[in-house]
Parts: C-alpha cells; sequence; structure tokens
C-alpha cells in the first residue's frame, strides 16, 4: 500500500494533539500512518467519546463524510507524534478506478474496518465494562500500552475512575 502512496501523497510529520479533521468539516484526505497513532472521536454533548484507535499501517479519515462529501460528525486527532502520508480524495478516486492492487486493498481495508466496528457496537451492547476490558487487553494489548487512561475509558463506554477500579481489580 505504501509504495503506491509515494507518488500521490504528501508526507509530513504531525504533532499529538492535532486535529486533522473536526466536526462540521468535509473530509478531503485519507490519512496513512507510518508512525504513531491517531484516534477518532465524536463530541457527546461535551463529552469526548473514543470511537476507535489507529496505528502504524492503518489508514483513517471520516469516512462519510469523504466518501459522501458532507461534514464530518467526528474528529480525527493525533495522540502521539506522527508521521503520515496525505491522500486527497481525487488521487485516491483515481487510485481505486485506475490501480487493481488498490482496489483490492481498499476492499480488504473496508471489510475489516467494517468488521472491527461490528464487533465492538456487539461488544458495547452485550458485555459489562470488565469484559470489555478483558477483550482489549487480550485482542489489542497495544492499545494498552500506548493509550492514555482516560481515552481508553472513553473507549469502553467507562468513566476513568471505574477503569482504575476494574485495574486494581484485575492486579
Amino acid at each position: 500500500m505504501q509504495d503506491l502512496l509515494e507518488n500521490l501523497s504528501i508526507s509530513e510529520k504531525i504533532k499529538s494533539k492535532t486535529i486533522l479533521i473536526a466536526e462540521g468539516d468535509q473530509a478531503k484526505e485519507l490519512f496513512y500512518i507510518q508512525k504513531g497513532c491517531i484516534r477518532a472521536w465524536f463530541n457527546d454533548s461535551g463529552k469526548e467519546t473514543t470511537l476507535q484507535f489507529f496505528f502504524e499501517g492503518d489508514t483513517v479519515t471520516a469516512f462519510e463524510s469523504f466518501m459522501g462529501d458532507k461534514a464530518s460528525v467526528i474528529y480525527i486527532e493525533t495522540i502521539e507524534n506522527c508521521e503520515i502520508q496525505r491522500i486527497s480524495k481525487s488521487d485516491f478516486q483515481k487510485l481505486v478506478q485506475t490501480n487493481e492492487r488498490f482496489k483490492d486493498w481498499f476492499y480488504q481495508t473496508a471489510i475489516s474496518k467494517l468488521t472491527v466496528h461490528s464487533n465492538r457496537l456487539l461488544s458495547l451492547l452485550k458485555n459489562k465494562p470488565y469484559e470489555r476490558y478483558q477483550e482489549l487487553l487480550t485482542q489489542n494489548p497495544e492499545i494498552i500500552a500506548r493509550i492514555p487512561q482516560h481515552y481508553i475509558a472513553s473507549y469502553l463506554g467507562i468513566t476513568p475512575v471505574s477503569l482504575s477500579r476494574i485495574r486494581n481489580r484485575k492486579s
């Protein structure tokens, strides 16, 4: 994937806590993460709720905005210093239309992301907070190691105090 983007993207270093896409903006770029971590989140009446984390080798954008030419309902923000490649929507569309390898990669990535989102939604609906934390430990230990606790709590749908209790109970 990265080799396909080299001629069509702009590489840059971004500091942590940088908003790449804000709620209300139209997403006009797709970001490929070479180094660092990015999170997607939304503002729930003044409370930040984390939707997903993205790491090296992942791509991220406000997908509905990027594909549908409408305002984003989420924020895309770096939470570590990052090295990213930006690809414009027009270059993305050209690649999808002209490059079978890229088209196959995009299809597989879209299916994978849909599966991740479906499993996360199911977990939020059926599992207790302790079970969600255990799943996270098992399935995504890099999140525990790299992400600040208040973002993890938000991702799990609990308060930081509840996360602290769960972590203490586990010990």
